[in-house]
């Protein structure tokens, strides 16, 4: 069978592979039919690490899939040949102390589809846990739901930062994550939401899928677009989706006093020199986050309604183009958004 692996920075080969062994116990063989490009694959993909994580060459990526299930294993929750489901990547213990609190994305043992210690699912075919296996209806396209996994985690940064009706929301970095955010910070009750990125044709996307206005980093001011609509009060709530020193200190800068900062994106560098004294002058509360902690099954509920747009999704190349797509994204070429790589 075919998988890309990432071999080197930069570098994914399109590979024969040998398939994987008939499911045993309480394990699916799925056929993956899409799969999403997350902000984190790029960070495997740019600078193999994620964090102080270094790659495991060669390394499978790919977190955000619908499959069709060809076969289950004993005691696998009845799946059958055929149906439709979306995976979710951490497997975890559930037994820990994290696990038995209702925080399985914190697990001490888990094991993450994508990074150095599990397989992702750019690949034709793969046998995974039936607990981390959820069905999905025929009603979603592939591209709706190859969102589910990004916008479970959208659904768990509503958990540690609420946004309530009426509130106004700042959301840095265009990406696939901080589009969605946008959805959700409407879908929500903001009253204003105003998006950032330093990529122009991001800005548009992000329109369609709720932002009403847009910033374009450095060459506009952030700030004073803030300001201005906020009568100098700043807005209540900023969601970091890029994680760069300047987005956070941004972010730090146009949050309101007792207002909420979330880093939602993941830093690249690996020291941020962080304006900690503004932070607390004004008392912000500053919240880390870490997965979807299974918010898969409320992710498909709100696109099954059409409350998501999927506007973000701007290319569905084919597995064998997997290299040169996340060149593209790499590169912010020909006015990329959200990738899917679909999988015949």
């Amino acid at each position: 069978m075919k998988s890309v692996q990432l071999v080197a920075p930069r570098t994914l080969e399109v590979c024969e592979v040998p398939a994987p062994p008939e499911p045993g116990p309480g394990e699916v063989l799925v056929r993956p039919k899409a799969v999403g490009v997350c902000g984190s694959d790029l960070h495997w993909y740019r600078e193999g690490r994620i964090g102080w994580t270094p790659a495991a060459y060669p390394q499978v990526l790919g977190h955000e899939p619908v499959a069709e299930v060809l076969a289950a294993g004993k005691d696998a929750g009845g799946f059958h040949p055929g149906q439709r489901v979306t995976i979710e990547p951490a497997i975890v213990c559930g037994r820990c102390e994290f696990c038995l609190d209702g925080q399985p994305n914190n697990c001490v043992r888990s094991r993450f589809m994508g990074g150095p210690d599990q397989p992702g699912l750019f690949r034709e075919l793969a046998v995974v846990p039936a607990g981390n296996v959820v069905p999905i209806p025929d009603s979603l396209s592939l591209v709706q739901a190859a969102l589910i996994e990004p916008l479970a985690v959208i659904l768990h940064l509503m958990e540690l930062t609420p946004i309530r009706v009426g509130d106004t929301v700042a959301v840095l970095g265009c990406g696939s994550i901080g589009m969605l955010c946008a959805s959700v910070a409407r879908l929500r009750g903001a009253s204003w939401v105003i998006a950032a990125d330093k990529v122009e044709h991001r800005l548009p996307l992000a329109k369609k899928m709720g932002a009403d206005a847009t910033v374009l980093m450095p060459h506009e001011s952030l700030r004073d677009a803030v300001m201005d609509h906020t009568r100098g009060r700043g807005v209540d709530v900023v969601l970091d989706a890029a994680g760069a020193t300047e987005t956070i200190n941004a972010g730090i800068g146009i949050a309101r006093r007792a207002g909420a900062f979330t880093l939602v994106g993941l830093p690249d560098e690996m020291q941020l020199n962080v304006d900690l004294h503004t932070a607390m002058a004004k008392e912000l509360r500053l919240q880390m986050m870490r997965r979807s902690c299974h918010n898969s099954h409320r992710a498909i509920d709100l696109l099954v309604a059409g409350r998501i747009p999927d506007a973000l999704v701007t290319h569905r190349p084919g597995l064998e183009q997997t290299p040169e797509a996340f060149a593209m994204l790499d590169e912010y070429a020909a006015g990329v958004g959200k990738v899917v790589v679909e999988i015949p």
